[in-house]
């Protein structure tokens, strides 16, 4: 599968690199070509800057690294060209708070990922991904190993979240899925499995099991679904395909 990321800001920018030099071809594309052409340079041919809507029409899993308020819009705009994509949202719904801080534009039981996946076309399948940690462990905490940490996401549809699990394992991570987007909540900034949240740290493999098992909403399903999944990251690592 293709991949497309959309905005090179620090975490567009970290997921691309990450992604280019595990050797896997991606498109690149931001408002500023200019940009998108010079990034390409630093990514051993592996990145190939084009611009939005070509991007989009040529890749089967699109990643729009841009501020959450303003995907909507995005979203209306490129309608024609995401009908049929996997969509990876991975934004927060932040802004500055006044203070050196951040807080939450949404309310307290809203999550972006269930916001944004309402508003996409017929047969485009959203999953909440990359949004978990820091931009800045993006790069610093990507493959650590013997103990790699963990990259929660969330899916509805079981292939797209396979898709995704698979990007995330080349990224560095380890891919654990908290369950259907309904749950985005939980990893979104704020949340209880977000590294900036209540988790406030990254952890190992093991521990976000634990920390699964521990949610009321765990399942049987959940379990067999985690076990595959480090199988697949095993695979990646020994450049298996899955």
């Amino acid at each position: 599968m293709k991949t497309a990321i959309i905005g090179l800001d620090q975490i567009g920018a970290n997921l691309s690199r990450s992604l280019a030099l595990a050797g896997e071809s991606i498109l690149i594309a931001d408002r500023d070509h200019r940009k998108s052409r010079a990034f390409a340079l630093q990514c051993n041919g592996r990145a190939h800057a084009v611009g939005v809507s070509e991007a989009i029409r040529r890749a089967d899993i699109v990643i729009p690294c841009i501020h959450f308020a303003a995907i909507p819009q995005w979203i209306e705009r490129y309608r024609e060209e995401l009908r049929g994509k996997i969509v990876v949202d991975p934004s927060n719904p932040i802004a500055p708070d006044g203070q050196g801080g951040v807080m939450k534009i949404l309310p307290d039981d809203e999550s972006a990922g269930q916001i944004l996946a309402a508003l996409m076309p017929p047969g485009t399948k959203l999953v909440k991904a990359f949004a978990s940690i820091r931009p800045e462990s993006m790069h610093a905490a990507a493959n650590r190993w013997p103990d790699p940490a963990v990259l929660f996401y969330a899916a509805d549809d079981l292939a797209a979240g396979d898709a995704v699990a698979y990007l995330i394992a080349l990224s560095g991570f380890v891919p654990l899925c908290v369950g259907g987007i309904d749950q985005s909540i939980r990893i979104e900034a704020f949340g209880d499995l977000n590294e900036s949240g209540a988790l406030g740290k990254l952890v190992s493999y093991w521990e976000g099991r634990a920390l699964l098992r521990a949610s009321p909403r765990y399942s049987r399903a959940s379990a067999v679904k985690a076990v595959r999944e480090v199988k697949e990251v095993k695979e990646v690592k020994e450049g298996k395909p899955f």
